[in-house]
């Protein structure tokens, strides 16, 4: 019987024997361990797709808020938690998802509101806030509210310099692939310049200038474009009041208003009701606020096209 040492002798030199067979045998491969990419974490669909094409292949990306998904409704679960506490950055906008204002962690975090320059919130917010309810909901329900809409990424040109931000923010974190991320950031913010142009040439000569949406979502387009925005409500959770129906149908009928837009994730009920008042038709354009069939560009193209259309404009 052998003894525990001259056991162990003996696996040992096998183990070697078995090292130098495969060493052998294996001799034009090299096995290496995997290099861990930097992951990123992006709040809701916008804040993806950049991060995606500014990242490339140097990260892993994974958004917060799954397809299909209204982003102002979004609770995080413990994995989620988990993961903003172990990625390498979190790309998000604050006001947008409370929970997630709360959750990421300051020095591994990019607002891309700071990004750019802001504009106030939506035209009657202070009095649908005022409706609400009393001070001690008003605390419960909008600590996390900002003063400035947060709808930044409906403008391609602020859209292009939180692109251009975000490459340097990823090469700080990550020096190895800096160039990478700069050179990413350069043509995302280009592809951005043409979208802004496009709108640009596209919503210069148009029979009106007001759009009548279902939220006040599309404020930094209308502050870009000069366009007339009137959201119907504040945001998506937000019942408008018959009133405040009445209002806006006697705008639309003033300024001969041909179409009420509604959101693909938001009932449409309210703005038929408002579009029959007004004797108007309905039409989507979409906030992008969760992934479209296509990409960004290309949905933000058919926002062109759908404005085009409905405000009447000409080449």
């Amino acid at each position: 019987m052998m003894s525990g040492h001259s056991r162990l002798r003996a696996v040992g030199m096998l183990t070697g024997a078995m090292v130098l067979t495969a060493t052998a045998c294996g001799s034009t491969t090299t096995a290496t361990a995997p290099v861990d990419k930097p992951e990123v974490l992006a709040a809701f669909y916008p804040l993806q797709w950049v991060t995606e094409q500014v990242g490339g292949p140097d990260i892993t990306v994974q958004s917060l808020t799954a397809a299909g998904v209204e982003p102002h409704d979004l609770e995080l679960g413990a994995q989620q938690v988990a993961d903003l506490e172990d990625a390498t950055l979190t790309v998000y906008i604050k006001g947008v998802q409370p929970a997630v204002d709360e959750a990421v962690a300051a020095d591994r975090s990019f607002d891309a509101a700071t990004a750019v320059t802001t504009i106030p919130a939506g035209e009657h917010a202070e009095e649908e806030h005022a409706e609400e309810g009393h001070a001690e909901e008003e605390e419960a329900g909008h600590e996390h509210e900002v003063s400035y809409d947060p709808h930044i990424w409906l403008d391609p040109s602020r859209f292009a310099t939180v692109a251009t931000k975000l490459g340097e923010r990823l090469a700080t974190a990550d020096p190895a692939h800096a160039q990478g991320y700069k050179d990413r950031a350069a043509k995302t913010a280009a592809a951005l310049t043409t979208l802004d142009q496009e709108f640009t040439k596209g919503l210069t000569a148009c029979s009106t200038k007001t759009m009548i949406t279902a939220h006040e979502a599309f404020g930094y387009l209308a502050d870009r474009y000069q366009l007339k925005q009137v959201g119907i409500t504040l945001d998506p959770e937000t019942e408008p009041s018959p009133a405040r129906i009445a209002e806006v149908a006697k705008l639309a009928k003033a300024e001969k208003v041909t179409t009420v837009f509604t959101e693909a994730l938001v009932s449409p009920k309210v703005a038929e009701v408002l579009a029959a008042e007004a004797g108007a038709k309905t039409a989507v354009l979409d906030p992008l606020e969760s992934k479209p069939s296509g990409d960004y560009l290309s949905a933000m193209r058919d926002n062109l096209q759908t404005l085009r259309t409905s405000l009447g404009c000409t080449p």
